[in-house]
């Protein structure tokens, strides 16, 4: 069987913000931006990984949401509660250093764990959990 991934997606409140995140801090690039029906989808992804796809979509994208849950997803939102993506870095100190650089907020500097990573976090502008891992024993650690 061959199953591989292509795409996640990522809940933003802001398009523009996330934008100049994931284009300008992380490195990825913007692959596609689309509106449709007073909403906004925006792909990057990494210039190593074409096949690979995150898009940023609204919180609410389904058209049949509820203004309750609409407003539920909100509240999780700010919370940081939504979605969570881990990204594979060579370098986690160096990308720590670039990422905390531009203000993003820091949730965990690097630190090796204890199942073989040495690993950093942060929070997107609309609060994701971000992660960034490196195997130990790779150089830049």
């Amino acid at each position: 069987m061959d199953i591989k991934l292509s795409t996640c997606f990522i809940a933003v409140d802001d398009h523009d913000k996330a934008i100049a995140f994931y284009r300008d801090v992380l490195g990825l690039e913007v692959r596609n931006d689309v509106g449709f029906e007073g909403m906004r989808w925006v792909t990057v992804g990494s210039p190593e990984q074409p096949d690979v796809n995150i898009v940023l979509e609204p919180p609410a994208a389904d058209p049949s949401t509820s203004p309750a849950d609409k407003q539920a997803l909100a509240e999780l939102m700010a919370k940081g509660l939504l979605r969570g993506v881990l990204f594979a870095t060579e370098d986690c100190d160096a990308t720590f250093e670039r990422i905390s650089a531009s203000g993003a907020e820091v949730l965990q500097e690097p630190m090796d764990q204890p199942y073989g990573v040495r690993d950093c976090a942060f929070r997107d502008p609309a609060g994701n959990l971000l992660r960034f891992t490196q195997p130990l024993g790779k150089p830049g650690k």
